[in-house]
């Protein structure tokens, strides 16, 4: 090992791609056995989807108020580090309860203090990134590879061990992330470091975030990823009802973040060809082609085939809509942008979750053709954004 190996694995970097990493592990887990468990337990759709719904509710009033303490913190790692703790602590609360209101608290305990992070450690790692002249892309793709990992190895653990196996595999993840966040650098620049300029038109207040064109592209990209939400909290339980074997739901589900994958790791090099904006608009447009093909798929290779689009509709959407955020806000107020776009998606994520479990219980697989609708809604925001401000 030469000298420099110890330093490299050191880096910011690094350091803050393992905790992508951890960050997205304890997701793999819920997104998949969730509702499996949820079900096993006793809990119908209605109420499957309130246990989903309710940690968003809620963000949508803290959110902007963690940004805002984030960014007005000496750096923004001691959010992270306090909310990956506290959802590791709650985590072990799960394995004593097992009512649909003990499950519904615990969840909201451990799915609350990530959810407020997650634009967080975006908006932190964005801005590091870009001031130490690193790529974005290839720190956050640990995040994916965490994801794939974890949906791949959670769907054979379940196929061997059976739905049992969810509780202790989640607090596992979820302790495991907590002591990784411990490991994170300091994000913003040291004192007396200049700060890269950003775009003369950034928004540097925000008053200033609430441009018409702005919201409708953050609106835009937040029901678009509000159409996600059916996959999310029915997919695996409706797969199963659809024929697909048990054994093969997490290989089918960690065919998305694969594909996800490659998004991310070219990324940089998709984004000098085409504006932000413009990767959210093509995104929609294949949230539509997606979720339509859903309820028309019967067999394997054609859900696989379905699921492949997630570089696109989640990607591109996700990548597209930090940079854009990134590219027209200053530091000065990073993680309250970012967050006031993760209320807005979070605010569509609630509606659509609310009205996904009774579309489900009616339904079923059909309930896609809706999501269609919702993405093809996201797409015309995009549209109206860019017809009344054009890109750079």
């Amino acid at each position: 090992m030469t000298a420099a190996s110890p330093a490299r694995f050191a880096s910011p970097e690094v350091r803050a791609g393992l905790y992508y990493l951890s960050f997205y592990v304890p997701a793999a887990v819920q997104t998949l056995l969730l509702p499996i468990w949820l079900d096993a337990q006793g809990i119908g759709e209605e109420q499957i989807g309130l246990i989903a719904a309710v940690p968003i509710a809620v963000m949508i009033v803290l959110n902007l108020l963690v940004g805002r303490i984030a960014d007005k913190a000496s750096d923004w790692r001691n959010v992270i580090v306090v909310a990956s703790l506290i959802a590791a602590v709650a985590s072990l609360g799960l394995a004593m309860v097992d009512s649909f209101w003990g499950i519904l608290l615990i969840v909201s305990l451990c799915a609350i203090p990530m959810m407020a992070t997650e634009p967080v450690i975006d908006a932190a790692t964005m801005r590091m990134t870009r001031r130490r002249g690193s790529d974005f892309a290839r720190v956050r793709i640990w995040g994916t590879v965490g994801f794939v990992a974890m949906s791949a190895l959670a769907g054979w653990i379940y196929g061997w061990a059976g739905i049992a196996i969810f509780v202790p595999l989640f607090i596992a993840t979820c302790l495991l992330r907590g002591g990784v966040a411990l490991l994170l650098p300091r994000f913003r620049a040291p004192d007396g470091e200049a700060v890269a300029p950003v775009n003369i038109d950034a928004a540097t207040t925000m008053r200033q975030v609430l441009r018409p064109w702005f919201v409708l592209a953050l609106a835009g990209g937040a029901v678009l990823q509000a159409s996600h939400m059916l996959l999310m909290s029915f997919g695996a339980l409706l797969w199963v009802r659809a024929g697909v074997p048990e054994s093969m739901l997490g290989i089918l589900w960690s065919v998305a973040p694969v594909f996800e994958l490659l998004v991310i790791f070219y990324f940089a090099r998709i984004a000098r060809r085409f504006s932000a904006r413009h990767l959210l608009l093509f995104a929609c447009i294949c949230g539509v082609v997606r979720w339509t093909g859903m309820p028309l798929a019967s067999e394997l290779w054609q859900f696989a085939v379905l699921q492949s689009l997630h570089m696109a509709t989640f990607a591109l959407g996700y990548m597209g809509m930090v940079s854009f955020v990134a590219n027209w806000t200053s530091e000065d107020i990073a993680a309250q942008a970012q967050s006031f776009y993760v209320v807005l998606k979070q605010v569509a994520s609630v509606l659509a979750l609310i009205a996904f479990g009774p579309l489900v219980a009616a339904m079923g697989m059909d309930s896609y053709y809706v999501a269609a609708g919702v993405a093809g809604l996201g797409g015309a925001m995009i549209v109206i954004s860019l017809a009344m401000k054009k890109t750079k």
